[in-house]
């Protein structure tokens, strides 16, 4: 017993050192160069031969050496950081554009700070603020409606932004603009070669420019195919699946039921095949569905759920693509730059040909 305690005395009496992290100077130690050479090859800001680069760069390897972010910022005057504004994290369409961001941003060197702004404009406020704070080079407002107060406070700091269908006109400010028409009159065109003209219509806040270009798409495509708008019809949604659920209860509780229904985005169009199978309403034996968007649920959906292309990779990638064009170029555009994302739509087994009258 005796012998155990003097051990366990021992081993108390032993100090527990953590392992330290690398620093600087190890790397310096190791590679037999001053510190001054190791942040000028690192940071790649001074003149370094060949020999010396390349042992600087076996040291740093050896010791699993991470620069600091933020000195390194300093050293070289930019953060290589851009930010990235969505509208709400829980909508499926802004992971898989976070994500085709991200993918770009990383194979050019830069970090991305993604803050979500849930339509809230005290919350963009601060998500702008810490942005700001963070000195990013650049800002990728992906949110499909912002507050003018908001787009000319961002536009006054002077770095480059892209905003998707409207921004201010001022230099240094890219605009991406999205065909809404081509997609929505694909789409409203499919359904009358099914011979569809009972269509309803689902929108999104109209008090979002993106979700009234929708509404807009879809009564000149109807205006096109000679088929009469009914305003009982064209619903308000939110964007959500339970906004996609309450538009088509109001559906069902008018006086009949369109054949077809076309919605602003893919997670209303969910829910209202949600809705319809409550009712044990037929998808698209029934009533046909499309959405808009394409996220990836929809290929999963059951059925497949017939929708509008929005590319989020393409979307992304002109995104970033535009922000980066403002960030090398040695001095600033005089102009706003424009960018253009087309819309498609894609087939798949939501739609079916309409059932005459008498069968309904």
């Amino acid at each position: 017993m005796s012998t155990f305690r003097a051990r366990t005395r021992v081993a108390r009496a032993r100090p527990r050192t953590a392992k330290s992290p690398t620093r600087l100077g190890d790397v310096a130690r190791l590679a037999r160069v001053s510190t001054a050479t190791v942040s000028r090859t690192i940071n790649e800001t001074g003149a370094v031969s060949e020999a010396t680069r390349r042992k600087v760069l076996r040291a740093v390897q050896k010791l699993h050496y991470y620069p600091n972010a933020h000195a390194r910022s300093l050293a070289l005057g930019r953060s290589n950081q851009i930010g990235l504004l969505v509208s709400d994290i829980a909508n499926p369409f802004f992971p898989e554009l976070i994500q085709g961001f991200e993918d770009v941003a990383v194979a050019n060197g830069y970090e991305i700070l993604v803050s979500s702004t849930n339509y809230d404009p005290k919350r963009m406020a601060l998500c702008i603020r810490r942005m700001l704070e963070r000195k990013v080079e650049g800002v990728a407002v992906m949110t499909f409606g912002i507050e003018q107060p908001l787009l000319e406070q961002l536009a006054e700091r002077n770095i480059p932004l892209v905003f998707v269908d409207l921004g201010p006109e001022r230099p240094t400010i890219s605009l991406l603009k999205v065909d809404y028409h081509h997609g929505i009159r694909q789409g409203v065109q499919h359904l009358a070669a099914l011979g569809h003209r009972n269509i309803s219509f689902i929108s999104g806040p109209k008090r979002l420019h993106s979700a009234q270009s929708r509404l807009d798409a879809f009564t000149k495509s109807l205006g096109e195919c000679g088929i009469p708008l009914e305003p009982e019809w064209v619903i308000e949604g939110d964007h959500t699946l339970e906004g996609g659920i309450q538009a088509m209860e109001k559906l069902l509780a008018g006086k009949r039921l369109p054949t077809a229904v076309m919605c602003s985005n893919d997670m209303t169009a969910i829910g209202v095949m949600r809705e319809a199978y409550d009712h044990g309403i037929k998808i698209p034996t029934d009533m046909s569905v499309v959405g808009f968007d394409d996220i990836r649920l929809a290929q999963f959906m059951i059925p497949p759920l017939t929708t509008v292309q929005m590319s989020q990779k393409e979307l992304a990638q002109i995104a970033f693509r535009a922000l980066l064009n403002e960030v090398d170029r040695e001095a600033p555009s005089t102009q706003k730059s424009e960018y253009e994302l087309n819309t498609n739509l894609i087939l798949r087994r939501s739609t079916a040909m309409a059932l005459p009258p008498s069968s309904r």
